[in-house]
């Protein structure tokens, strides 16, 4: 049985097809998971970081009660991820890249000393032994193409923080008409089957 951690960042609310999918990943697996932390990132916006926040982030004394606040709630998103099994993070593409939503997340879980640390070979990412699922909408098509910028950034940013094991579910072509579109939902569905969790 997997803990799993669920990331919403679609600014779509019920129109969501990130969220939908993500959704019905949870109710097809869901024999295969004992608990599940749901965090809406549109619903309840992280902080954006910011210079304070950023020399916030990296300790001291002299904290501002708004850095410390931020400590204390990048803490708590750390130790979500600590105790999950699987990471599934809705990523809909906006305008080439991820919600901004999202990325603010990643400002917050991305701290050195906590989540990676410096060495003389490099950095290397402490959070380990992690599953990560990107369920990823998109409008147009664009997997496999240099449009696609998300991946190779997602894939770096989760690496950087020691989860190399991700896995992508491709919803594409959902805004090319009702055809195209049913075909990308029934592929994200197919794909969605065949993971593990």
């Amino acid at each position: 049985m997997s803990k799993v951690l669920v990331l919403k960042s679609s600014i779509l609310g019920d129109y969501s097809q990130s969220n939908a999918l993500i959704d019905h990943l949870v109710n097809v697996k869901a024999d295969s998971i004992s608990t599940i932390i749901e965090r809406d990132l549109v619903a309840h916006p992280l902080p954006v970081l910011d210079g304070e926040l950023a020399g916030g982030l990296r300790g001291g004394d002299n904290l501002t009660q708004r850095q410390k606040e931020t400590i204390a709630l990048s803490d708590q998103l750390i130790n979500e991820i600590k105790t999950s099994d699987t990471i599934i993070i809705g990523a809909p593409m906006y305008n080439f890249s991820i919600p901004t939503q999202l990325k603010n997340w990643f400002d917050l879980i991305a701290r050195a000393g906590v989540t990676f640390s410096y060495t003389e070979n490099g950095p290397v990412g402490l959070l380990t032994g992690k599953k990560v699922i990107v369920v990823s909408s998109r409008g147009g098509m664009h997997k496999g193409n240099a449009t696609d910028t998300m991946v190779p950034y997602l894939t770096t940013i989760l690496g950087f923080v020691g989860m190399t094991e991700v896995e992508f579910v491709y919803a594409e072509a959902l805004n090319m008409g009702d055809e195209m579109a049913d075909k990308g939902r029934v592929e994200a569905k197919a794909q969605i089957e065949e993971l593990a969790i």
